[in-house]
């Protein structure tokens, strides 16, 4: 009995040398390169040692609500879209028109709009916290985080798309200048418009010069293959300086109908 604890004893301690030499191993395989255009000490993830730098930047503490929007900055247009991208637009307002109203959607109610929408929702407010190589913004509807480089990065040669792409900003003066690529060219821009994989997105992020507590974005957008011109408009919202997000769980509440071979249908 005890050459036969003694023998599992040594597998165990085997195995667990193995383990912790593979897991080891594992963590210098998932290290990540240094973003392109910066050097190491640069990054965000360096952030020690840069906290009073903050303290040069603009005060946007608090939570912002998005405005009812003022005509003149352009909220009620729409993209110009051409070729194909306006055909599909096309069908996608007689398919509502056909369907009593309601959009047959491809996806969960529980999804998140992504980008551009997400910056110009009422009711949810925003958060923006300023830390060392990044701007992060916190939206209250669908507890979405959003991070914006600011250490001097350069995109990847190659982003994979996501709900909010990939964001790199810099400050010119008071105003955050934010470079937006690999969005999702599933999202819709307008009502019903759809993107390339060439969509653009660039915004300028400021406080009014008439009023601190309201926040202006002036969005660009650009896309060679889907827009006959640029879509540009601007969002602006106002501060709650002592308000807090709320925890928002679509999940828990997410009603897509499943129909009789127990499929879930996006409605």
């Amino acid at each position: 009995m005890t050459i036969k604890r003694g023998l599992a004893t040594a597998i165990g301690l085997a195995v667990l040398a193995a383990s912790g030499a593979a897991q080891a191993q594992l963590g210098a395989a998932i290290s990540s390169p240094v973003p392109d255009g910066i050097e190491a000490s640069q990054s965000a993830g360096f952030a020690k040692g840069k906290y009073a730098q903050l303290d040069s930047l603009p005060d946007w503490g608090g939570i912002w609500f998005l405005q009812r929007p003022d005509p003149s900055d352009g909220a009620g247009n729409q993209p110009v879209l051409k070729g194909e991208y306006e055909q599909l637009r096309e069908q996608w307002r007689a398919d509502v028109l056909a369907n009593d109203g309601v959009e047959q959607r491809d996806r969960s109610n529980c999804s998140p709009p992504g980008l551009p929408r997400i910056m110009r929702l009422a009711q949810y407010p925003y958060e923006f916290l300023f830390t060392p190589g990044r701007v992060t913004i916190n939206q209250e509807a669908w507890m979405q985080t959003r991070t914006i480089w600011t250490d001097g990065r350069e995109h990847p040669e190659y982003v994979d798309p996501t709900f909010h792409g990939h964001s790199i900003g810099h400050w010119e003066g008071d105003t955050l200048v934010v470079d937006t690529i690999g969005i999702l060219d599933s999202l819709e821009v307008g009502e019903g418009g759809r993107h390339s994989d060439q969509f653009r997105l660039i915004e300028r992020i400021h406080l009014s010069p008439d009023d601190p507590d309201v926040l202006v974005n002036e969005m660009r957008m650009e896309d060679p293959l889907a827009f006959a011109e640029p879509y540009e408009v601007v969002a602006r919202y106002r501060r709650d300086r002592h308000g807090a997000l709320i925890e928002f769980q679509c999940s828990q509440n997410d009603r897509n109908p499943v129909n009789e071979d127990g499929e879930t249908l996006f409605l």
